[in-house]
């Protein structure tokens, strides 16, 4: 069982305004390349074809000194576009003080109930000292709106990629990602979904064929291969049989773990939903068999000094891995409204990106039939 309790200088007013309009005239500029460059289809009209079009780096500025005035601090007009495709994500100068990192969620995805639920996952995680990023509570509240975008403020933490070559690494990941799942495993989430067989596979299957997202000449063909694959992870699901439900990062590969000399921290927690354990420690396994299976020894050697891992679920590992390819070949589909998309992700939509996504099925179809991976 999982025990719980286990577990710069400051710019004038002026130059502040100077840094405004030049990160204007950036944003501007970048939205006509983006807007010039956007196809495909839309299922969405109006503002939704550009989701975050209003968000300027003014409006940007004033919602996060909206917050902080009631604190007695101001922005200094400095921001820096961090990497993020499905919020907006900046990195924002502060007078006097360092810089913090303010989150605009993407309109139209998760409810104020699940943000916050996300919120307060994170919270008590950081309060029980599990190195885990979360919102800024001012004013009595972390989920803040401004112009119809939500956003939170969040610190910034920097850090490195994690060396997962090394078995002190992972079991230091391991420990951590134990005590996550111990707190996980006290309650549920209400507004949050679950990582499971209907939205990461089914749903995104009828998206892609009912928007034409496949190619005629390869709609069969992949319809086969999904088909097949589906029924592969259903098999392997009823392998593992009635797994824990658990609240879990959810998206917890590499670029979400940042190391430090003092260890690991998670960051990103956009994703948290309730499934399996096994979701948060297969995504940090090499793609090769026998380096994965010891890698999982040894992110297990420090999981179950905090939290107990029901074997069965390694029966999931080819099964989640075959439902995140298919999710995500949605997500682009879902997302392609957005000018963003067709600029960061050009190679989405072409015959190439699905034959491969055809052989790449079919590899898992093969892999999925294979015995479960165990830690060695």
């Amino acid at each position: 069982m999982c025990d719980p309790h286990a577990a710069g200088a400051a710019a004038s007013k002026a130059q502040r305004a100077q840094l405004a309009a030049a990160a204007r005239k950036m944003h501007n500029a970048g939205m006509n390349d983006l807007n010039s460059s956007s196809s495909g289809p839309s299922d969405e009209s109006g503002d939704s074809s550009a989701p975050y079009a209003r968000l300027t780096p003014e409006c940007v500025l004033d919602a996060v000194d909206g917050v902080l005035m009631s604190t007695g601090r101001r922005t200094d007009g400095r921001m820096l576009a961090l990497n993020s495709y499905e919020n907006r994500v900046y990195q924002i100068g502060v007078e006097d003080e360092a810089p913090l990192v303010a989150k605009f969620y993407r309109p139209g995805r998760w409810s104020d109930a699940a943000i916050l639920e996300e919120h307060a996952f994170v919270a008590d995680l950081a309060a029980r000292e599990i190195p885990a990023v979360p919102a800024l509570v001012l004013e009595g509240r972390s989920l803040n709106e401004h112009e119809g975008y939500r956003f939170a403020l969040f610190e910034r933490r920097g850090g490195r990629a994690p060396d997962l070559d090394r078995s002190e690494t992972l079991e230091w990941i391991g420990r951590f990602i134990g005590r996550i799942h111990a707190v996980g495993a006290a309650q549920p989430y209400r507004a949050r979904p679950a990582i499971d067989i209907q939205s990461y596979g089914y749903e995104p299957r009828a998206y892609l064929l009912e928007h034409d997202f496949v190619p005629d000449n390869l709609r069969d063909a992949w319809q086969t291969a999904v088909g097949l694959a589906l029924e592969g992870v259903e098999a392997a699901f009823e392998r593992a049989g009635d797994v824990r439900q658990l609240r879990l990062h959810g998206d917890c590969h590499p670029s979400n773990v940042l190391w430090t000399d003092a260890g690991p921290h998670f960051v990103d927690f956009d994703d948290s939903r309730m499934g399996p354990a096994i979701q948060d420690l297969w995504l940090l396994l090499p793609g090769d068999r026998a380096d994965a299976s010891r890698s999982l020894a040894d992110l297990l050697a420090g999981y179950e000094d905090f939290c107990e891992f029901d074997q069965r679920e390694l029966h999931l590992v080819e099964a989640l891995r075959t439902l995140r390819l298919i999710h995500y070949s949605a997500w682009l589909a879902r997302r392609w409204h957005d000018p963003a998309f067709p600029a960061a992700f050009p190679w989405f939509n072409t015959q190439r990106y699905w034959e491969e996504r055809i052989l790449e099925l079919r590899e898992q179809i093969g892999a999925m039939q294979e015995g479960p991976l165990w830690p060695v």
